[in-house]
């Protein structure tokens, strides 16, 4: 899918089992209640067969898809994992999505896997390392993908490139697309004091293939990122910045706990429809 086709998808969700039944019992014309994509985990349907699969399948006959993965672990040291590999291309030869994305992070190490997004050291043989795998995964599914940034709460002592310019230059090497979870800048700009605006300036406005939105956990000293609240309005700010830089890039709402009603989400994801329409208004700003 072209460059224009996945920034212009719209307004979507993360495709939860608790929504089936009320996407699929709208007609097949109609937007699910306002949604014009959905953002599926991807190794929630790397299987052969089963409900989730067939679920998935009918929903894909009427809405466009991304596919989002957690275990990549692209900043991993083991070898890439080529069943992972070649189960992820399965699926999006299946689904046709209009791009495949997951988390620029490591989950493990010596086949032990963490089940989480562990930060990378920022440094030129990290930076160097990463782009080898973008490259390598790039070319064993014959299509680009998208890195998100993480929320991070920690960093390395021997940290020497700014996340905003590593990111940014792993796009410029591989030709890779950038997932822009604006959330996560919010969150790890918070935890680490750093602006968040002067994040979002420094990412390459073509590299930006969509946005995501969240929910996090505020605790007074630090934050998590928990996907199970409402989008503050501080992070809602921060996204109004994004699309004065960005344009009208697709846009997505994360909740991954405490799920509520379908139409709860979509009053969320029509808020955002707001806020952008508003932010595209404004002068664009260029760094």
């Amino acid at each position: 899918m072209t460059e224009h086709a996945v920034r212009s998808l719209g307004f979507g969700l993360g495709l939860r089992p608790q929504h089936y039944p009320a996407i699929l019992d709208g007609a097949p014309a109609e937007a699910a209640h306002g949604v014009d994509w959905f953002e599926i985990i991807s190794e929630n349907y790397m299987v052969d067969g089963g409900r989730p699969l067939a679920k998935l399948t009918a929903i894909r006959e009427r809405y466009p898809m991304v596919m989002h993965g957690v275990s990549l672990s692209i900043g991993s040291t083991d070898p890439l994992d080529t069943d992972y590999l070649a189960r992820l291309k399965a699926l999006a030869a299946r689904i046709e999505p209009a791009i495949v994305s997951d988390h620029l992070c490591w989950t493990g190490v010596a086949g032990l896997n963490m089940h989480d997004l562990l930060p990378l050291p920022l440094t030129e043989e990290a930076l160097a390392h990463v782009c080898t795998r973008v490259d390598a995964v790039q070319s064993f599914l014959g299509r680009e993908i998208a890195l998100e940034n993480a929320s991070t709460y920690v960093t390395f002592a021997n940290d020497a490139i700014p996340e905003w310019e590593f990111l940014g230059e792993i796009a410029r090497r591989t030709g890779c697309r950038l997932l822009l979870d604006v959330n996560n800048v919010y969150v790890s700009a918070f935890n680490h004091d750093f602006r968040a605006t002067d994040y979002i300036d420094a990412i390459p406005r073509e590299a930006v293939a969509y946005i995501h939105l969240a929910g996090h956990e505020h605790n007074k000293t630090y934050i998590i990122d928990t996907h199970d609240h409402p989008v503050v309005e501080d992070v809602w700010r921060l996204y109004a910045h994004a699309i004065r830089r960005f344009g009208a890039v697709a846009t997505m709402i994360e909740r991954d706990d405490k799920i509520p009603p379908l139409a709860e989400l979509t009053a969320e994801l029509a808020h955002a429809r707001k806020v952008a329409a508003n932010a595209l208004k404004q002068p664009a700003q260029v760094a």
